[in-house]
């Protein structure tokens, strides 16, 4: 099924199709989790929850596959934060941005940033570098499912605190990120806004504290650890 989605999207010129090509990359490290959330995924979900409910200006960066897979989902954790959501695409054309913005607004999104893109990323020479001034250029906070590692090593550079949903603990983007969520999006992305709801009943600092007291590398490492044992345990 999340196939055919993507297929179609393509199709209509939403996904691009390099993003095929990223999603089958994504897909291979899913089997090797079992295609489920994983005790350290939902830890990540769980403290990037806490991470958006506490930002200033807290921004979900929106690409075509994610919008073709997880639109609905951006949608209701942007207003259960409240986050702004933002159109940013590698592969930037006038008619793929305005489908990804149709396809947000269908799901009662309103307001769509990066539409018209008035800043962009400093060291990136690629459309992926084109941004909203109130948007990501202006965020605290920005979460970005299916990043590429460059513009994730940007934001950083910005001094922007970065959540990455990203299948592949190796790449750049998962050891680059504040916050590195390997886990499928269609899962995170839900599992997010179960956990923000959550933790909406805390205090701020409680919130803050559990982001405070998170260890990315710790974290990446026992995913390794979980995927070798669960590879071992197959046969």
């Amino acid at each position: 099924m999340t196939r055919q989605k993507l297929a179609e999207a393509m199709k209509q010129g939403l996904v691009h199709k390099t993003g095929l090509i990223a999603h089958g990359r994504g897909e291979a490290f899913d089997y090797l989790l079992g295609e489920t959330t994983t005790p350290q995924a939902a830890k990540a979900e769980k403290v990037a929850a806490a991470l958006l409910l506490v930002a200033q200006n807290p921004v979900l960066s929106v690409n075509g596959n994610v919008a073709a897979l997880a639109a609905s989902s951006c949608v209701r954790l942007s207003e259960v934060i409240p986050a702004k959501l933002e159109v940013n695409l590698f592969h930037r054309t006038p008619t793929r941005v305005k489908l990804v913005e149709q396809e947000l607004k269908k799901h009662g999104a309103e307001t769509i940033y990066g539409v018209r893109a008035d800043a962009r990323i400093p060291s990136l020479d690629s459309d992926r570098g084109l941004c909203d001034k109130s948007g990501i250029f202006s965020a605290d906070v920005v979460l970005v499912p299916l990043e590429d590692g460059d513009r994730c090593q940007a934001l950083r550079a910005m001094g922007k605190t970065v959540i990455a949903i990203d299948l592949n603990p190796l790449s750049r983007t998962a050891r680059t990120a504040h916050i590195t969520i390997v886990d499928n999006v269609i899962r995170a992305i839900p599992a997010i806004e179960h956990w923000a709801i959550e933790l909406k009943k805390n205090k701020k600092k409680d919130n803050e504290r559990l982001y405070a007291s998170w260890d990315n590398n710790k974290n990446l490492k026992e995913t390794f650890v979980f995927l070798s044992k669960r590879l071992n345990s197959l046969f």
